[in-house]
């Protein structure tokens, strides 16, 4: 199985950078591996999952502004995602990008072996490449959940 691990985000963003941030941190752990690649990315929609094209499996790390206590983590899928209302063809939201790929015989993971990890942001406003200390004290509960997640058979079993 072929996995792609992405961090996204905004490294001057402040939280927004999260992502990225535990992504640089996995990839020290994991790049020796051959069957996994740990990458750093600063879109969505289409580019997403143009990104994503070739793997089995993703796990997708990202801020999240939800309501919840800045630095709760959650794990989703394409699926929760809520549905986005866009005037614009080029800013559609991942469960479309994936939809509009596999019309197109794209190889990429099926929903069920996508998980999306958001962490709960202070704030993504701010030019600060610094993250609050809420979000900083969860990045090594991440990172510890994304290994246990990769080194399932299935990510969502």
């Amino acid at each position: 199985m072929k996995t792609l691990i992405l961090g996204l985000g905004n490294p001057l963003l402040k939280d927004d950078g999260v992502g990225l941030r535990v992504a640089e941190e996995l990839q020290g752990r994991l790049n020796s591996r051959g069957d996994t690649e740990v990458g750093l990315d600063y879109w969505g929609g289409l580019r997403l999952m143009e990104r994503m094209i070739g793997y089995d499996r993703a796990v997708i790390i990202d801020a999240i502004v939800s309501g919840k206590p800045p630095g709760t983590i959650q794990t989703l899928h394409p699926g929760d995602i809520p549905t986005q209302r866009s005037a614009s063809a080029h800013d559609v939201n991942l469960p479309t990008a994936l939809q509009l790929g596999r019309q197109a015989k794209a190889h990429l993971p099926e929903d069920d072996e996508i998980l999306l990890i958001g962490i709960e942001a202070a704030d993504v406003q701010t030019f600060n490449e610094q993250l609050s200390p809420e979000v900083e004290a969860v990045v090594p509960d991440v990172i510890e959940l994304v290994l246990k997640a990769i080194a399932q058979e299935r990510l969502n079993p």
